[in-house]
């Protein structure tokens, strides 16, 4: 099929704009969530539509949901990119709305299942009832479609969608998510602020955004988990910024053991989030050897 035949007309465009959206090429749309600048993704088929990450919550995932419907009144199928709050506490609206179901990496359901919980309060400011678990919409539901080793192709009528895992990075199961030259790829990036590595394997997601590297004339337009679409030239960047900062991390360990957190004022990323690449840097440095 064609771009003439599967473009949105100006009238949907309009309307999707009004709602928050922004269109990005392939059936594929973005809408930002104020409290943590979340993305959600929607991609449209003939016969069923995909959304991604739906919120930190029934706050978020409400207008979301309302925003999803002035594009498209075909089913939904929701995918949580990995398993962080903000990104998974809306799966109890949509449910509630009808889903077809809910997809997820394999690890990321099981530490959804395991830790779900815990993280409420990451929520406390945006979602209380989320946070207290009390009121409409506030269940941890936990994804039932796994993505485990192989990708997982989803057929939307006329527009097929790929969701993939290209090994542990942000977490240890990290979702993407291709439709043509669109990618939606979590929090794997962050536009705007630095990355978030407080349960990050930062050796391993080097190597993701390697991969993604690798294949630069496939994606065009990349959306990553918070702040504004990005092109490869901005993975390129995270690559390397991340690269240099993990051969400083590993250079103040080896010479400072007793305290290598002096290294934190030369990271690229803010003292908290350096303080949190220098401490998985030293947890998880072992596990490659």
């Amino acid at each position: 099929m064609g771009m003439q035949e599967t473009e949105p007309t100006q009238e949907l465009k309009t309307a999707a704009e009004a709602a928050g959206w922004e269109y990005i090429g392939e059936r594929s749309w973005v809408l930002v969530h104020a409290g943590f600048t979340m993305n959600t993704g929607l991609i449209v088929g003939d016969e069923r539509a995909l959304v991604i990450d739906p919120g930190a919550g029934p706050r978020e995932a409400a207008p979301t949901y309302a925003a999803v419907r002035a594009v498209t009144n075909l089913p939904l199928t929701l995918i949580n990119t990995h398993a962080h709050g903000d990104h998974f506490f809306g799966n109890d609206y949509f449910r509630a709305k009808g889903i077809d179901g809910i997809w997820a990496h394999l690890r990321a359901a099981e530490e959804i299942a395991l830790n779900g919980e815990s993280q409420r309060a990451l929520v406390v400011d945006t979602e209380p009832e989320m946070a207290a678990g009390r009121g409409d919409y506030t269940e941890i539901v936990l994804p039932d479609s796994l993505v485990r080793d192989h990708p997982v192709d989803i057929d939307l009528g006329n527009h097929v969608v790929t969701l993939f895992h290209l090994g542990r990075g942000h977490t240890d199961g990290d979702l993407l998510v291709s439709a043509g030259s669109v990618l939606f790829a979590g929090d794997l990036l962050e536009q705007g602020a630095p990355p978030s590595f407080e349960d990050s394997f930062p050796m391993e997601w080097q190597k993701v955004l390697g991969k993604l590297i690798a294949i630069d004339d496939l994606y065009t337009v990349i959306v990553p988990g918070h702040g504004d679409p990005v092109d490869l030239a901005f993975v390129r960047t995270e690559f390397h910024k991340l690269r240099q900062a993990i051969l400083t991390c590993t250079g103040a360990i080896q010479e400072q053991a007793d305290d290598f957190t002096k290294a934190i004022p030369v990271l690229p990323y803010g003292p908290i989030q350096s303080r949190h690449l220098l401490n998985r840097v030293n947890a998880t440095r072992a596990q490659l050897r």
